[in-house]
């Protein structure tokens, strides 16, 4: 008979595509649209009076997208909405440093040397700790991480598959958290940023509006990974029959690489601060609207990822010329290429929201009830962060999950007084959450292949028994952590408020 986790999975393989899902999602505001107009459908915006007077209202209506106005701004903006739309350069860019340094060997050799020097009573808490921070190389720790900790821990005499547990509870349900700035960042601002603009055309979110958060999730889940592996899943699992099989860790490291492509790291890193400190520096002072070291995070990202990649590549032999590079670099855009076509999709149904007016409108109209229900902002970002996580049984991707949520939730928790960054850092606390429970992250089944290793007949519920306690202990303590940073007032990171207005 099946589980309700079957149900989930068999439920969430039926979907289509996120790409068709954006496309049917902007036939439907399209047809919306219509409706609205044909049905005299307004509300009213209220707006702050310009001298201190009275209030002043402005009536907000629909515009159509099937009469002839609406059809030749489908049919000219098709190529604009693409490309202006503000997460596909940021991620492009922030993506062909982070290839390098991943093609190069140097991403999965540095996590490898981090694991390897790990003494056995530091084990626990530093697997989880580096699942979290292996982050910046995205699913790089997905491959490298859970053989080499089982390894690890078989060899301290302790059960292989709390070493497959703790690695796989810091990378997958710790994704978004970091102690430093990754591709996930600007991928999320610019979504957000697109969103808030259905409401403020003139606001801009920076990549780093949630850094001091997740730093601090960073330490916090790396205590909770480790005492729920003591408490519950280590006692669970020295139950459980292991095989005599070994595993052999999958990344062989050069020293004299990495010794290099520290240091150039270093200099690198030496270099972009000499540039932010110093007065008349490029990147000292005040850009737009944030700092500019803040406004040029994706380039410096870029540059702290490309030049340690490029040096590890030349010296270990994994790059032996300029084509080399570039082969990696275009893979990493091939790679990419379900993304791009996914941002097409996606920034046309976002784009049309907003030409009808519906965005605003629903944000307005939401916005409202919500205002006269006088729903405290913790409970409306308790409820948005569990809709996440329910909605990450059923949607894996991040970006995809996002782009739907984010033109919704974001203007519309704006219009009540939340800041676009408390509603990304929300989502980004919700969406990590159940991914290490949900069947449909396409990284399960490297998990339940490595656990096969060690324990005949295991499966996928194999897993999700052995995940829930982190799934439970993550939700119960992160969500406490936000909520709790929310009540004291501290602003989310760099240019990241937590009020609107």
């Amino acid at each position: 008979m099946p589980t309700f986790l079957d149900r989930i999975e068999h439920l969430g393989n039926r979907l289509p595509h996120p790409a068709t899902m954006f496309a049917l999602a902007t036939a439907f505001v399209i047809i919306l649209s219509a409706i609205a107009v044909h049905a005299g459908w307004s509300v009213v915006k209220v707006l702050p009076a310009a001298s201190g007077g009275e209030l002043v209202t402005d009536v907000i209506e629909p515009r159509s997208l099937l009469n002839s106005k609406g059809l030749w701004w489908l049919i000219s903006h098709l190529v604009p909405n693409f490309v202006q739309f503000p997460p596909l350069g940021i991620v492009l860019v922030g993506m062909l440093g982070i290839g390098v340094a991943e093609r190069s060997g140097f991403v999965p050799a540095l996590l490898t040397t981090l694991a390897n020097r790990v003494s056995p009573s530091a084990l626990t808490p530093t697997i989880v700790f580096l699942g979290i921070f292996s982050s910046i190389g995205l699913d790089a720790g997905y491959v490298v991480l859970p053989p080499i900790a089982a390894l690890l821990f078989l060899l301290s005499g302790r059960s292989p598959l709390v070493g497959i547990a703790t690695a796989f509870a810091g990378i997958s349900a710790g994704f978004s958290a970091n102690l430093v700035i990754t591709a996930l960042d600007p991928l999320l601002a610019g979504f957000t940023e697109s969103a808030a603009h259905l409401i403020d055309s003139d606001y801009r979110v920076a990549v780093t509006g949630n850094w001091w958060f997740m730093l601090a999730s960073t330490l916090v889940l790396t205590l909770v990974g480790w005492a729920v592996t003591v408490l519950w899943v280590e006692p669970r699992a020295r139950q459980v029959t292991i095989n005599s099989s070994e595993i052999e860790a999958s990344q062989s490291i050069d020293g004299r690489a990495m010794f290099h492509a520290i240091t150039a790291l270093l200099i690198a890193m030496a270099a972009l601060g000499f540039l932010i400190l110093t007065p008349g520096g490029a990147l000292h002072g005040t850009g737009d609207r944030f700092p500019r070291w803040v406004e040029a995070m994706v380039p410096i990202l870029f540059i702290l990822f490309f030049i340690p990649g490029i040096v590890y590549g030349y010296v270990s032999g994994s790059f032996r010329n300029n084509r080399d590079v570039a082969e990696a670099m275009g893979k990493t855009l091939a790679e990419l290429g379900p993304y791009i076509v996914l941002a097409f999709f996606a920034a046309q149904f976002i784009e049309s929201f907003k030409f009808s007016g519906l965005g605003e409108m629903l944000a307005i109209a939401g916005g409202s009830i919500l205002l006269e229900l006088a729903v405290p902002v913790w409970a409306l970002i308790l409820i948005f962060v569990v809709v996440v996580m329910l909605g990450n049984l059923l949607v894996g991707s991040a970006s995809a999950k996002y782009a739907f949520f984010a033109p919704v939730f974001v203007p519309m928790f704006m219009y009540v007084g939340i800041s676009p960054e408390l509603t990304q850092v929300a989502y980004r606390v919700g969406d990590s959450i159940t991914n290490i429970i949900t069947p449909l992250n396409p990284y399960m089944v490297i998990i339940v292949a490595l656990i096969q290793r060690f324990v005949s007949g295991a499966g996928l519920g194999t897993v999700i028994a052995l995940m829930l306690p982190y799934a439970a202990a993550f939700a119960a303590v992160w969500i406490s952590v936000l909520l709790a940073w929310i009540a004291v007032g501290i602003p989310l990171g760099p240019g990241g408020g937590l009020t609107y207005g």
